[in-house]
């Protein structure tokens, strides 16, 4: 089997509904987004509830959905976030989920700054 098949199968079985069980998730009243501006190095943590939104730099942060595991509050909080740059008004320079133990997976493309997803808030 040539490499290029190899990696095919791999990936089918990865995706197949066998290869894992689907986990039961829950949606939180909210999350915590951390904002980096990569020029100055200041890095802060901004906790929004679901809908809200919250402006650092040039960029505005909606928190749209924070979602997370039920068997396991702590890991794998996913969000879907709309990120706008107040220089950029026609479109949303990122709007899309985004994966807490995985924030390379769905990332913010911006010359300036990063922001990825930390946690779902959870009321208990």
């Amino acid at each position: 089997m040539s490499r290029a098949a190899a990696c095919l199968l791999a990936a089918a079985l990865a995706l197949s509904p066998l290869a894992a069980p689907a986990q039961e998730v829950r949606a939180a009243s909210g999350g915590v987004l951390r904002w980096l501006d990569t020029v100055s190095g200041v890095a802060v943590d901004i906790e929004l509830s679901r809908g809200e939104s919250a402006a650092r730099g040039r960029l505005t942060m909606q928190l749209d959905e924070c979602r997370y595991p039920v068997d396991n509050p702590s890991a794998d909080a996913f969000a879907h976030v709309t990120i706008r740059d107040r220089l950029v008004p026609d479109a949303p320079v990122f709007s899309g989920w985004m994966i807490a133990s995985s924030p390379a997976l769905s990332a913010l493309d911006h010359p300036r700054y990063d922001v990825w997803l930390i946690r779902c808030i959870i009321e208990e």
